[in-house]
Parts: structure tokens; sequence; C-alpha cells
């Protein structure tokens, strides 16, 4: 079982090192993901913000 695991994260890590340039930026992702989670904040406060707590 341990070495399965060794041997994954090796593989991860040999793949990555090959790869001089990532596909897709990095930073553009992270903008994307956070605008969405921003995004689903705001419409949840709007949700939840006319209501009365029990």
């Amino acid at each position: 079982m341990l070495s399965a695991i060794s041997l994954s994260a090796l593989t991860v890590v040999s793949a990555s090192a090959e790869q001089g340039e990532p596909a897709v930026n990095p930073w553009l992702v992270g903008g994307v993901v956070l605008a969405f989670l921003l995004l689903l904040l705001v419409g949840l406060v709007g949700f939840g913000g006319g209501r009365d707590h029990s």
C-alpha cells in the first residue's frame, strides 16, 4: 500500500517537472473561482437577508 502511494506521488512529481509552462494560467483559474464563490456568497446573503430568524 505504501509503495503504491509513493509511486503515485513520484509519478505526479515527475509529470509536473516535465512541463515548462502551464497550459492555463493558475492566476486566471484562481480569479475565476474567486469570482464564482463571491457571486454565490452575494446570492446567499441576498436570499437570506430579508428573512427573520426563527
